[in-house]
């Protein structure tokens, strides 16, 4: 049969299903740690509806904060977030996963918590030396407050300078509403809606509090605009349990996310976990309904693109049956190499592959 990554979950009938909101009690803030106690337990194939919270809601507090979102900001005290910025969910335990194994997570929905989200052009971005300043842009979903679905476009509602720090680095930081600072975008313009995950992951083989800014083996802030509705992703399991974390939603994002941010806006979605034996991966490794995606990461885009286009040889061979030299061969006529992001310190590519090209081939 094919190489499908979302089957064994598919073919699970009337899996259970959990609801983990985000709380004060569930989420934390800018870290990951293997040692972050669970704060729920699930089978394999079950079903979770989980609450993700952007950690940029303050940008536009009157639009981007609700009383959940401001009981979060209120009970973690900024001096005990970082050492990133993320706000995650979790950890979820997942039973059955043992490291060796893969975590198979799949995307079944996507909901907008609330229609607004925040561009930040901030100073990790990759022309801040260029601009000299940090600036936030609120967009807005078509259908305005009403808006409780996905649809296909969001619209920049205004932008003003950040002032309230000399640079946005606390995680968090609130910028009082400002009416007379807002300033109307310079054009009419249509962003295409992509909502995703910017973080996902497992909990990583090191020990200690990690910065859930740079990405790796793990997963983690991988900002790959395509793990929404209907993708795949799946992990290497360090730990019994795996401990997966969601966080960094997203509305939209072009590849390379060049200012510094995505449009962060929270999200509710529904997932579904699998815990795949064999499948042998050491990277993130992601299945749309088109392509299957691996992912590489490194100091420099030379480094994190060797290692995207590297796995992407490695599961030609492993799984869909070709030889090494064919598989290379493959690689130079059919697969898409770009650039995921550029923004995190460590950088992220990823190889793409038609799942219509290869034929029959087998895990």
């Amino acid at each position: 049969m094919a190489l499908d990554l979302a089957a064994g979950a598919a073919a699970i009938p009337n899996p259970t299903t959990h609801h983990l909101p985000a709380t004060p009690a569930t989420v934390y803030w800018g870290y990951i740690d293997q040692a972050q106690p669970a704060v729920l337990e699930v089978d394999d194939g079950d079903v979770i509806r989980v609450e993700a919270i952007t950690h940029h809601a303050g940008d536009a507090p009157d639009l981007l904060m609700d009383e959940g979102i401001r009981a979060i900001w209120d009970a973690i005290a900024p001096d005990t977030r970082g050492p990133g910025v993320h706000i995650l969910t979790g950890p979820i335990h997942v039973r059955g996963a043992e490291p060796g194994d893969a975590l198979a997570v799949t995307i079944l929905e996507m909901t907008p918590r609330l229609p607004f989200g925040s561009n930040c052009a901030a100073n990790w971005g990759l022309f801040h030396d260029v601009y000299g300043k940090e600036r936030i842009t609120i967009y807005g979903l078509d259908g305005g407050p009403a808006a409780d679905v996905f649809g296909s476009i969001a619209r920049p509602m205004f932008g003003f300078d950040f002032t309230e720090r000399a640079l946005y680095d606390l995680p968090g930081v609130i910028s009082p509403p400002d009416l007379a600072a807002r300033a109307p975008f310079s054009a009419p313009v249509r962003v295409p809606v992509r909502p995703h995950f910017g973080v996902m992951g497992v909990a990583p083989a090191e020990p200690g509090r990690l910065s859930s800014i740079p990405p790796g083996p793990f997963g983690g802030n991988v900002d790959n605009w395509r793990l929404g509705p209907g993708a795949t992703m799946c992990y290497p399991v360090a730990i019994e349990g795996a401990g997966l974390y969601v966080g960094d939603p997203h509305f939209a994002q072009g590849d390379g996310e060049i200012c510094g941010t995505a449009i962060e806006a929270s999200l509710d979605a529904v997932i579904q976990v699998k815990v795949l034996k064999g499948l042998g991966i050491t990277t993130p490794l992601m299945q749309t309904a088109s392509h299957w995606y691996t992912h590489g990461f490194g100091a420099d885009l030379d480094e994190a693109m060797r290692g995207a286009a590297f796995q992407m040889l490695w599961l030609m061979q492993e799984h869909l049956g070709l030889s090494a030299d064919d598989a290379y061969s493959l690689a130079s006529v059919a697969i898409d190499l770009g650039v995921t992001q550029v923004v995190d310190g460590t950088l992220g590519c990823h190889a793409g592959l038609d799942r219509t090209i290869v034929g029959e081939a087998s895990v």
